[in-house]
């Protein structure tokens, strides 16, 4: 099987590329959609949408940051209640998803 995003051969049965750290395969995207503890920048509401929909979390907070300019306020509305509404990662699946990008023999909290 072929890397979507960077080309290089990969396993038949990954789900995350070696190489360049993508999702790839049939678990591209998330089933359900939850603000994750890891990467956020404000609420996690972009990264949300980008990891549910499986697009660049740059491409959708540019996107949304162009509605709340041009709508008059919708789009900061709609990110308010995204905040509230959409529900955010628990703890052990934040916790595990650290631990497994973690290079081998470093600690998760120190980094060394």
């Amino acid at each position: 099987m072929y890397c979507n995003y960077c080309g290089k051969v990969i396993q038949e049965d990954a789900h995350v590329c070696a190489y360049c750290g993508k999702r790839v395969g049939a678990v591209s995207a998330r089933k359900s959609l939850m603000r994750p503890l890891a990467g956020r920048k404000i609420a996690g509401v972009a990264l949300a949408f980008s990891e549910y929909f499986d697009l660049d979390v740059a491409l959708i907070r540019v996107v949304w940051l162009l509605v709340a300019i041009f709508s008059g306020g919708f789009g900061v509305i709609a990110y308010l209640v995204g905040c509230i509404v959409i529900p955010s990662e628990p703890e052990a699946q934040a916790s595990a998803a650290v631990q497994s990008t973690a290079p081998a023999g470093s600690s998760p909290v120190t980094g060394t």
